[in-house]
This record gives structure tokens, sequence and C-alpha cells, in this order.
């Protein structure tokens, strides 16, 4: 999950897995794959860096757990 804030400054907590592609026009779009759009006000470098962040603090979580079960 990432946090993103829409145009009207509203936060968003959004699935990182059901976006689709990101677009700027210029305002950013996030367009997920349930064919939902979200406008938001991080650019799309920002939102890039949020789902990596996201995605390598899941992998490290899946290691830990997988790391216990071992023991």
């Amino acid at each position: 999950m990432i946090k993103v804030t829409r145009l009207n400054d509203t936060p968003l907590i959004l699935n990182a897995d059901l976006i689709e592609f990101v677009e700027s026009t210029p305002d950013t779009i996030i367009s997920l794959t349930t064919g939902r759009k979200i406008l938001v006000k991080e650019t799309p470098d920002e939102i890039v860096a949020r789902v990596l962040e996201f995605k390598r603090l899941s992998h490290q979580t899946l290691s830990v757990i997988r790391a216990e079960n071992r023991s």
C-alpha cells in the first residue's frame, strides 16, 4: 500500500499492486487494473519511488517470516 494525495488534498491509501500505469498530462493520473483512474498531486517519479519502497519493504518482511519459519 502507498499513500498518495488527491488534487483536493485528501490523502488516499492505494493498493500498489493494482497500478497498471502512471501518466502525467500535466496532472498525474494513476490507472488501475480495475479500470479506475485517480488524479493525484505526486509526480510519476514519486509514485514509482513509493511503489519500489513498498515492494522492497514487502520483500524484507517475507524474508524475515521465511527465516523465522526455518528456526
